[in-house]
Formats: C-alpha cells, structure tokens, sequence
C-alpha cells in the first residue's frame, strides 16, 4: 500500500449502532455490510461480538460471507471478549479483532479504577491474546484526546511490541479541535520509536461538529486510517462521515495529497440504504448525500452551472451516485426480475416465503405506483422483514374518518398473535387518532420521542416512510413503516416500534 494511501474503516455496525433506536437485526445488518463491500470500503466493524448473542452471529454471519474487505469485531482488554471476537471471526477471508481500554486520567481513575501501570500491563496482554487467535489487531485508546502524551507514547510502544498492527486514537468525547488534534498525531508518530511497525488510525466523535476536520487533520499529521460511519451516523452527535471524509480526500488532492480506494459512485445508494434501515433520515442540507446537495436555488447560481458546472459546482452528482436513482421495475415485472434488481442492491432471500411475502408488497406498491425506484424496493424489503421477526403485533386494517370542523376518528383492527382486536379512537389529527386507537390495543405505556415522516422518492405518488421512537423505562427503540398512503405509514411505523419495545433483545453497550 503507497504511503498516500488512506484506509477506510467503517464502524456503522457498531458505532453507528449506538444511536438511540438504530440496533438492527442481522439480515439487515448483512444487507449494509455488502454494500459496504461494494463501496470498496476497507475495513467493516461488524459489531461488538460479545454484546448480546444477536451481535455474535451478526458479525459470524458478514465475517463467513464478506470476502473482499477485511471484517472487525470489537472488544474489550478482557479474555472473554477477545476470545468470543475470535469465534466470531474464525472463518473470516480477512478479519481482525479491535480491543481497547481507556487512557485518560479520568477514565483510569473513575471507570476503570486502575492505575497507569496495572492499564498499560491489561493493554499489552489483551494485545498478546488476541494476536494468538489472529494476525491482524488493532489496539484503541480511549478517551486518547483527554490522554496525557507521555502516557500515550508509553501504552503504544508497548502494545505494538506485543503485535498490534494498527493504533486507533479515538476522539470520543467529541472534545479535540483539528490544530490541537493534528499536532497530537504527528507527536506521537515522531516520538514513538517503533511508530513505523504501526499504522495510526483515528475516530472522532461530531459532539462540536468538528469529526471530520479532525479526522482530515489527523491524516494530513500522518495518520493513515480514518474510522467513519455512513451519513456520520452514531451515538450522541455521532462519528465522522465517511462520505465528506472520502469526498473531501478526493476532491482536495492538491492541498491532502492522499487517496483512498472508495468506489465514490456507491456513496448515495449506501446512504439511502442505511437511512432506510435506520430510520434515520438524511437531512436535506446534508453534505454530499443531502437532497439539496447539488440543488441551485439562486438563479445566478443556477445561470452559473449551466454555462459552465464548475463555477459552482466542486463535485459532480454522479461521483457520489445520484445517477443511480432510476426506474427499475413496474407493474408487469416478474418474480425473476424482482429477486434479479434486489441481489444487485446486496439482498438475497432465506426462503421463497420471504420471497414471495416480499414480491406480493412489490404488486401492491405497483398497483399504486407507477414507477418503482431502488429505494422504493429497499424500503419494501425493511418492511417485510420487520414484520417478519416481530410478528406479535401486525396491522390488518385501518380506516381514518377526517374531515374539516369534525374531530378525526380511527377504526383499526390489530393482529395480535393471529388474533383480531378491534378499537376505535379519537384524535386532534387522524395519525394521533391512529395512534390512540393502536396503544389501547397494544399498551405498551411508552411515550413518543420522535414522529419523522420522509418521502423516499419525488412525486405524489411517493412511499411515505415513517419514523417512530419509543422510549420505556430508559429504553428506546426505532420503528419503521413506508407506504403510499401516510397515515398507513405511521400505524406500521407505530407496530414495528411496539414490536420492538415488548421483544426480549437487549444489547450491551460496549462502554459499560
């Protein structure tokens, strides 16, 4: 690898996971990780393998089927994460264990309750460990960015003489700015005397938007791994973007003189992708993936890019993939061709149930809408298979009385194991009419975080897709539902977070 060369590594599995409501199930956690492989990503963190039983196969699951970018799990300095990590990995064409411990005095101290010297020996021997079960570990620094540097010099050398290959220094609180960051970078490869056997990576959280300033700075100072998330997805203000870290990498070649090996044209279909599954949606101002992102409202602008792109125009939509955005199926398409579109987009199906389940939503939408685009099948697929594990509670029908002067009434009938419950309800619009009527059903005592309704293509016609967080007891959980008709949406959106809310998954944060 030339020494310009910058890796990729994306953490949306894990990092990005930690978002409030973000956990997904392994099957979309596959889907994401293809298209990662597509995009030519470097490095995929899968998940954190001792998390929670899901987590352990979700990353089995992409390490046996990913082959072209190496696969991560991550964890903790202790023997039985490294060791389930390992498992996880065992039959992975390139994988890689990441495992960490905090460095700053704060977190020695509170946290961890040790001493330097009892981090530094815990450092090196979980090092040494995970090197026995595989070759290639990447050894982190948490909280690195509230590190003392002498401290840091010393941790690093000696984990590197243990066998790590690559050093991540984490922003996690969000707290460094790009001089002060850069100048951390370049000290530490300059005082470490085997930082040569070493590539230095960073991951910095956005808590004062400042993620991928850092991150640029990081690599300018000779950092030569970024680690990022699609959409900068992740806990709190979330991680680096990994679109506005390859972008910015591209596009200013003449002042960072690096590259990376991103595919750039499957940026957009990426993004969609996690935003679907996610539901959390791309806001339009966005850099890069932003609907408004190529968009000209000034008319001197829009004279400006007509004569002459570059005027205003420092990328081309296509670069980043918004060419993709084309009809691909219609009314008169086959299961053939439907199956043929959806393994192209990385989705395959377990059985021709789920196939067929699928195929019969994709006649439905057909017959309401004319013309069916990538993402309208992407949303279609989160849509079945969200029902599909959480069948506990399932919408049957729905009708919504609303008119003007008249209080908005709301008729359903719920499924609830196989079983038909009606109720009706009233409410101050016919979505919260739908939603009085669905909570008397399913009484889950929740309060409602969040309601985001998002059209998934242009026109009309559009699927709306919605998005509902829950939050009980402490716990929060996204759902989602797309549709034509919004208000159908919503109730499927309200469903699949009630679903979520009552099942028994729990997930253990990584920090605790």
């Amino acid at each position: 690898m030339s020494d310009n060369r910058v890796i990729i590594f994306d953490t949306t599995l894990r990092d990005g996971e930690q978002s409030p409501g973000a956990s997904m199930t392994k099957d979309e956690k596959l889907r994401i990780a293809k298209a990662l492989e597509k995009m030519r990503v470097d490095v995929i963190e899968a998940g954190f393998a001792i998390a929670s039983p899901g987590d352990f196969e979700s990353v089995k699951s992409i390490a046996d089927t990913i082959k072209d970018s190496t696969v991560c799990s991550l964890s903790r300095a202790l023997d039985a994460d490294i060791d389930r990590a390992g498992e996880a990995l065992v039959n992975a064409n390139s994988g890689r264990i990441h495992t960490f411990i905090a460095t700053s005095p704060i977190h020695m101290k509170y946290k961890l309750q040790m001493d330097p010297n009892k981090v530094v020996e815990q450092a090196v021997y979980a090092v040494k460990r995970a090197r026995n079960l595989i070759d290639d570990v990447e050894f982190s620094l948490e909280d690195a960015s509230r590190s003392e540097l002498d401290f840091m010099c010393r941790i690093i050398e000696q984990v590197i003489d243990a066998g790590a290959r690559t050093i991540n220094i984490p922003d996690t609180v969000g707290y460094a700015v790009p001089e002060e960051f850069g100048h951390t970078i370049g000290q530490l490869i300059e005082r470490i005397p085997n930082a040569d056997k070493a590539i230095f990576s960073v991951h910095c959280h956005n808590d004062l938007g400042l993620a991928v300033a850092n991150s640029l700075s990081a690599v300018a100072n000779g950092a030569r791994q970024i680690e990022c998330t699609i959409n900068g997805l992740g806990e709190r203000a979330g991680n680096a973007s990994l679109e506005e870290v390859v972008m910015a990498i591209r596009t200013r070649k003449d002042i960072l003189g690096l590259e990376t090996g991103i595919d750039t044209t499957q940026i957009v279909p990426a993004s969609r992708l996690v935003s679907g599954v996610t539901g959390f949606p791309v806001q339009p101002n966005k850099a890069i993936v932003g609907a408004n992102a190529f968009a000209h409202e000034s008319g001197i602008h829009q004279d400006g890019v007509l004569k002459h792109r570059e005027t205003y125009e420092i990328m081309t939509a296509q670069d980043v993939g918004w060419n993709t955005n084309k009809m691909v199926l219609g009314k008169h398409s086959g299961r053939a061709a439907f199956r043929s579109r959806l393994e192209e987009l990385g989705t395959t199906f377990n059985t021709d149930a789920e196939l067929n389940a699928a195929f019969a939503r994709f006649k439905d939408l057909a017959d309401k809408k004319h013309e069916i685009f990538d993402e309208d099948l992407q949303a279609l697929v989160s849509d079945t298979r969200s029902e599909a594990y959480n069948e506990k509670f399932r919408l049957s029908s729905l009708k919504v009385t609303s008119q003007t002067g008249e209080t908005p009434v709301a008729e359903i009938v719920v499924m609830v194991d196989n079983e038909e419950v009606k109720a009706t309800s009233a409410g101050s619009g016919p979505v919260d009419a739908a939603y009085q009527a669905i909570e008397s059903i399913v009484a889950t005592e929740a309060s409602l975080e969040l309601y985001s309704v998002n059209a998934i293509t242009s026109g009309t016609d559009s699927q709306g897709e919605v998005t509902v967080r829950l939050e009980k007891g402490g716990r929060i959980v996204n759902g989602l539902g797309a549709d034509t008709d919004i208000v159908i949406a919503s109730a499927k959106a309200y469903l699949n977070a009630a679903n979520l809310l009552l099942s028994d998954v729990e997930k253990a944060h990584p920090q605790v």
